[in-house]
């Protein structure tokens, strides 16, 4: 589980993130929605403990991230909006390279690789160099490397962009697969019909604070709308005034 309490970050004037709640249950998969700038992936860093926050706090099953922050991260997968991937390894080599700094080894390592190539289709790129590779090629890397270590709470930034239509199919698979083994999801996207489609909890952030919560019928309950769609519309639109 994933829990955000009162979580702040300025970076000079510019308030990213302000005074930020919300938590992500396991067995569910919860969306972080809002619009470009909005504070979303600031926030998912601050989860991943790549920022420290000004103040709050973020708590993986029950670690705080800035305080245990070893701890809080072996059960945290993360799939950020850069990738990040060294050009001269393999997709293997780069996988494995993170699962040894995940404290696996051996035939465990191999095998959760091996697993994780077969659910994602990556048999055919898996001794290529990483270099060259199509974007849809380099999320597959990231994410069978945020997941090699079976983490209890996954993050994933826009898992789908770039991704061709059996990919992105793939991609949806996959995390309903791990919501289904009762992990936690949170992840982001721009695409409404994917977070219709995927999301049983949603978390809208506009101007660096959480707008309007809830589940997808309970967002369009609050605001009055028919379809999601115009339901987050109308909920950024409430930040108005806000600084």
């Amino acid at each position: 589980m994933i829990e955000v309490n009162r979580l702040t970050k300025s970076f000079g004037a510019v308030k990213a993130v302000q005074d930020v709640s919300f938590a992500a249950p396991d067995g569910l998969i919860t969306g972080l929605l809002g619009p470009n700038g909005a504070g979303k992936s600031s926030c998912m860093r601050l989860i991943a403990g790549i920022l420290k926050p000004d103040s709050g706090q973020a708590v993986i099953d029950g670690y705080d991230v800035r305080r245990q922050t070893l701890a809080a991260q072996a059960r945290l997968g993360v799939l950020p909006d850069k990738h990040g991937l060294y050009q001269r390894l393999t997709a293997r080599e780069n996988v494995r390279y993170y699962g040894r700094l995940r404290g696996l080894g051996g035939a465990e390592l191999e095998n959760n690789i091996d697993s994780l190539f077969q659910l994602l289709d990556m048999d055919d790129i898996a001794e290529r160099r990483c270099e060259g590779f199509s974007t849809g090629e380099r999320v597959k890397v990231a994410i069978a490397r945020a997941l090699v270590h079976q983490p209890q709470n996954v993050v994933l930034d826009e898992p789908t962009v770039g991704l061709d239509v059996m990919s992105t199919r793939t991609m949806r698979q996959l995390i309903r697969r791990l919501r289904d083994e009762g992990k936690c999801i949170l992840f982001s996207s721009h695409i409404m019909q994917e977070v219709a489609m995927l999301c049983d909890n949603i978390i809208v952030i506009a101007q660096g604070r959480v707008v309007l919560h809830g589940s997808p019928d309970e967002l369009r309950q609050a605001t009055g709308q028919e379809n999601l769609e115009d339901a987050f519309v109308s909920a950024i639109g409430t930040t108005e005034g806000l600084t």
